[in-house]
């Protein structure tokens, strides 16, 4: 009995790529508030007895962006099928967030101990830097693959883009001069916004407008919206519905509570709009 269940919720939706359902979506926004938890404690008894200093503010999380994109770009890798066998599941849900979060974690461990070695001035720039180089290489290949294998289609590369970049445009600026929110000038705001119109943008071409596959809403939400409405659309007033209490919420708490477990909770919220924005952007680039 609770073997057919984990398998019907959890290991055949992995195995045969099935969408999201209410069980395992559930299920993995749990853990991601549990890792956030334990990250947070984690980071604060490290610092406590000295083992690490490391201070979660907003230079933290723009270093970190590149590791937001690389899980997006790995997790096209899976997508094409590059990757045989049961080793191809390391990079999906949600065994791909177990796999970048160690990832990141040795990084700011290397970071750290070059810094102290006095081989980097700054240990953000080189873990920006490790960062970069990593989202780099894995972007190289799938360009090969893309190439040699199915395409690359530029004119998607661009509209996703621009359709997310107006997007942002247009809803920064009513929250900025019309709710007279100064504080969504800060960086951090204005990368959750455009993450998340990333998102809904890859989502909304791909769905109604890609010109040679059909893709398909993954998400329990998006999907039944999708299928209600009669288009992916409906996925920027979804956004809209979550993005601007989110905000004003994290801005409300924001004097009140701790920076780290602040900037934690906002870098998580940055990654479910962006790393998925950029998965299936670059899905459609490639046509896989």
């Amino acid at each position: 009995m609770i073997s057919e269940f984990i398998y019907k919720y959890y290991i055949d939706p992995i195995r045969y790529g099935q969408p999201y359902n209410v069980v395992d979506t559930l299920t993995y926004a749990f853990i991601l508030v549990i890792a956030i938890y334990i990250f947070y404690r984690w980071l604060m008894s490290s610092r406590y007895l000295n083992r690490i200093r490391l201070t979660v503010d907003t230079q933290f999380i723009l270093a970190t962006l590149p590791y937001v994109v690389l899980g997006g770009v790995s997790r096209v890798v899976q997508d094409t099928g590059m990757i045989k066998g049961d080793l191809q599941f390391l990079l999906v849900t949600p065994l791909i967030y177990f796999v970048l979060f160690f990832f990141t974690l040795s990084m700011i461990f290397l970071s750290r101990y070059l810094e102290k070695q006095g081989l980097v001035k700054n240990f953000l720039s080189f873990y920006f830097f490790a960062g970069a180089m990593s989202t780099f290489v894995v972007i190289l290949t799938l360009a090969a693959y893309g190439i040699t294998t199915t395409q690359i289609d530029l004119f998607v590369l661009f509209i996703i883009p621009l359709m997310a970049v107006t997007a942002t445009t247009i809803l920064w600026s009513f929250m900025r001069y019309v709710l007279a929110w100064k504080y969504v000038r800060d960086p951090l705001y204005i990368t959750l916004i455009f993450g998340h119109m990333l998102d809904a943008s890859a989502t909304s071409f791909g769905i109604d407008f890609h010109p040679a596959l059909q893709y398909v809403e993954e998400h329990v939400v998006g999907s039944n919206l999708i299928e209600w409405t009669g288009t992916a659309f409906v996925m920027f007033p979804l956004k809209l519905i979550v993005l601007f209490p989110a905000i004003y919420i994290l801005e409300l708490y924001r004097k009140e509570a701790d920076p780290d477990f602040w900037h934690l909770v906002v870098l998580a919220m940055i990654i479910v709009g962006l790393a998925p924005g950029i998965r299936d952007m670059t899905r459609m680039v490639l046509y896989v």
